[in-house]
């Protein structure tokens, strides 16, 4: 990450959706929504489906514009502008699908993940390899070729090859088995360790919260409850409208 290059508040979230109403056409989805993610957090929006989860990160990553509120970025208002300012600001995305080119080999991937630097891309891409080991000795391998999780792997270095400071996941574990799912948990928190924070949405209600710091539950567009991961886990309110307690 380049400093000169990136916002910077020393109070500021790293990421806040403030009072945001956003939807599709002319179909609303968010309504005075407002969710906050300071550096270093894991926070986990959970909800049930349709309640605009997956729509927060596209209006977060500007897929969507807010028709009214903000979005902001280290205190730099960032909403209206175009995915690629987002990514140059520091924001990476990870979708639920299509998030990897499975023609491309998963060293082409990484490269078209660094497509908008300026420079040293060679230097980072190494890096993600020392940390995924995985797809160092994939290197070669065409991205369809991957599992379930590897692709995931490869889908959450794709986008570190920015450097972001906050990076938007969704779905992680969507597909998954079990097992696996857990792996890419694990993944979620080293991805955490390299000074990102993140924004999850992800269905697995128990796995998403229990390895985030905070989580918001959201309904019909808005967050109804909000509160540290073990709070919500622990709700029994929460739990029996939400969480299937």
């Amino acid at each position: 990450m380049t400093a000169d290059s990136r916002p910077s508040g020393a109070d500021a979230p790293a990421l806040a959706l403030s009072g945001v109403d956003s939807g599709y056409g002319d179909v609303q989805v968010l309504d005075d929504l407002s969710v906050r993610l300071d550096p270093g957090e894991i926070v986990c929006l959970v909800g049930p489906n349709g309640a605009g989860k997956s729509t927060v990160l596209k209006t977060a990553f500007g897929l969507l514009d807010p028709w009214t509120g903000q979005v902001t970025h280290h205190g730099q208002d960032i909403g209206g502008l175009a995915p690629e300012a987002i990514v140059r600001a520091g924001i990476g995305y990870v979708p639920q699908t299509e998030n990897v080119f499975g023609s491309l080999t998963i060293a082409e991937n990484l490269r078209m993940g660094g497509v908008a630097r300026d420079a040293g891309l060679e230097p980072v891409i190494d890096e993600l390899y020392e940390r995924f080991p995985i797809l160092a000795e994939k290197r070669t391998a065409k991205a369809r070729t991957l599992s379930g999780g590897q692709r995931q792997v490869l889908a959450f270095a794709r986008a570190l090859v920015m450097e972001p400071d906050v990076l938007l996941i969704d779905e992680p574990s969507a597909g998954l088995a079990p097992n696996t799912a857990d792996e890419v948990f694990r993944d979620v928190v080293a991805v955490n360790e390299m000074d990102t924070a993140i924004l999850m949405v992800e269905q697995n209600v128990t796995k998403g919260l229990e390895v985030a710091d905070r989580g918001y539950v959201l309904d019909q567009g808005t967050a109804r409850f909000e509160g540290t991961a073990e709070e919500l886990l622990g709700d029994d309110e929460v739990s029996r409208l939400y969480l299937g307690g």
